[in-house]
């Protein structure tokens, strides 16, 4: 287990304890996958003899980190990502340009606002994006772990994602469970 991974877990966890605001980063982080890869699967490219679209060469590094810092959850990423990267493909080629785009755009727009409601109502406090950019790649891990701990695996994460909320330095109060 990677000791980074798991003091990023438990700082991002903080910013996300209301059960609704962790159902709605579910639909808001596969919105926004999704919309990012959907224009980028239109492209095409062939680096060594292999041919594959510009989503799946973009998605590749973010992808590498995540098996870096756990491989089991970064597999687990990888495989809802293949689905998901495969939903693009077959978007874009059975769309014209401008549909394409038109669903980018509506699951862009809606995966930030799943993002803000889910802050905003539910855990009525700013997104740890605002103080932690990196937590930007982490709530992806974040959402499959919970996932993974739901299902019986990964219970060594349990500890972490369960844990009793800390003070919060911003407000004083603890954070609600």
């Amino acid at each position: 287990m990677n000791s980074y991974f798991r003091r990023q877990l438990a700082d991002y966890v903080e910013y996300h304890r209301d059960p609704w605001n962790c159902a709605f980063h579910v639909f808001g982080i596969i919105a926004l996958f999704t919309g990012c890869v959907l224009p980028l699967s239109t492209w095409q490219v062939s680096v060594f003899g292999v041919h594959a679209s510009v989503a799946v060469a973009a998605a590749l590094p973010v992808l590498i980190y995540w098996l870096l810092l756990d491989a089991v959850v970064g597999l687990a990423i990888a495989g809802a990502a293949a689905l998901l990267l495969f939903l693009a493909a077959s978007l874009a080629n059975h769309a014209s340009l401008v549909q394409t785009w038109a669903v980018t755009v509506t699951l862009i727009v809606a995966g930030v606002a799943f993002q803000i409601i889910g802050h905003q109502v539910f855990e009525r406090r700013k997104p740890s994006l605002t103080d932690h950019p990196a937590h930007l790649l982490l709530g992806p891990m974040f959402v499959m772990t919970k996932l993974l701990i739901a299902l019986g695996f990964r219970r060594d994460l349990a500890d972490i994602i369960e844990r009793e909320p800390q003070s919060s330095s911003q407000s004083g109060i603890a954070v609600r469970p």
